[in-house]
Order: C-alpha cells, then sequence, then structure tokens
C-alpha cells in the first residue's frame, strides 16, 4: 500500500512538474509589446453654431503616421505592396474614424458611431476605396492592425488617386470643409507621392 501512494506520488510530481513547464513555456511565448507614448495625429472638422453657442456635431480622423521610404517609388515594389490589398493606413494601433453625425460618401450611408478604417487597391491597381470596418468585430477577434488582411471589409466607398506634387514624409490625413457649403468634407489621404481624396456630405447639421 505504502509502494502504491509512492508511486502515485511521483506521478503527480510528475505531471505537477510537467504542467508547470508546459505553463512557463507557454507564458515565455507571449510578449508585451509597447507600453511607452507613441505619436498619434488626429484630423477632426467640429461645428458650432454662433446663434445659441451650441456644437451640432463633429467627426474625426486618429492615426498614426508611417515614414514614406524612397524605395516605394519604384513602381514595381508600389504595386507588389497595394495591388489587391488593403493598406492599414496608419501604424501602431487602428486608424479610427469616430463621428457623431451621420455622414454620406459616394451614396453610402454611414451611421453615427466609430470605424476602423484602411485603404483597399483593386486587383488591376485601377482603382482606390476607403475601407470601413467594425471594431466590434475586430475586437471579438483580437486583431492587431498589422493583421488587417484576416479583418472583414464591412463596405467601401470610391476615392480618387493623384500623384502627389511634393514628397510627404509621413502619412497626412486631413479634413476640409467647404467655406460656402460646410456641409461637404473632403478627406484628403497624403503618403509620399500617393494622394487619395474622398468628398463626405455630413447630414443632421438642420
Amino acid at each position: 500500500m505504502k509502494r502504491t501512494h509512492y508511486v502515485f506520488a511521483l506521478i503527480f510530481l510528475a505531471g505537477t512538474t510537467l504542467y508547470a513547464q508546459r505553463g512557463s513555456e507557454q507564458q515565455g511565448s507571449v510578449r508585451a509589446l509597447g507600453g511607452s507614448s507613441s505619436p498619434r495625429a488626429s484630423a477632426r472638422v467640429l461645428y458650432s453654431n454662433r446663434a445659441d453657442r451650441s456644437f451640432p456635431g463633429q467627426l474625426a480622423i486618429h492615426y498614426g503616421q508611417p515614414q514614406w521610404r524612397s524605395e516605394y517609388e519604384d513602381p514595381t515594389t508600389f504595386d507588389q505592396m497595394t495591388q489587391g490589398r488593403v493598406w492599414r493606413m496608419g501604424n501602431d494601433f487602428w486608424t479610427v474614424l469616430d463621428t457623431n453625425l451621420p455622414l454620406k460618401i459616394a451614396g453610402r450611408d454611414i451611421a453615427v458611431g466609430a470605424y476602423y478604417l484602411g485603404v483597399h487597391r483593386s486587383e488591376d491597381g485601377s482603382t482606390w476605396s476607403l475601407a470601413f470596418m467594425d471594431p466590434t468585430k475586430i475586437r471579438r477577434a483580437h486583431l492587431d492592425a498589422s493583421e488587417i488582411a484576416k479583418a472583414t471589409i464591412d463596405f467601401m466607398v470610391p476615392m480618387t488617386f493623384a500623384i502627389a506634387e511634393e514628397t510627404t514624409d509621413k502619412l497626412d490625413i486631413s479634413l476640409a470643409a467647404q467655406k460656402d457649403a460646410v456641409e461637404n468634407v473632403t478627406i484628403k489621404v497624403v503618403w509620399g507621392t500617393l494622394q487619395l481624396t474622398a468628398l463626405i456630405q455630413v447630414m443632421g447639421l438642420e
């Protein structure tokens, strides 16, 4: 009987040690990255009503600013990076559009809320689109922005491509409202020699 207990104790201890080793290995395979502050840029349009001193609404885009590299200017390299792919349109954390006003882009209604953004280029390279993703789905899947290719794109709206007149070293996203029609806002994405634009119609300002 004592021998049986002794053998059982050895098996139990061996199993416990093995489990601890496996747990240690699993713990060791997970790293924590970041932690220090990283620069983020923002573009925002805030609407104010001077008559009653109220703020009817606003929209903003928050994004990281990756550095442009000279090798991206090679057409073959650039095409390999972009054709048939979704670009995260930033770095570090997801690029986020947050709006408390309904929007319309190219006839597509965009409800109040927050969206993760990316840029899609067609397989043949002829068309570019602003890609919208649901943050709830991405949180559920624990996806980092570097894994944007795994994310589900909920919808896309077309953007106009142009070659920028000057090279922009860091990604720059701007939102500019028309002076004579403030409900019309142009989003412009400039990075290196790439320039993409789209017209946003802001609804519900009346």
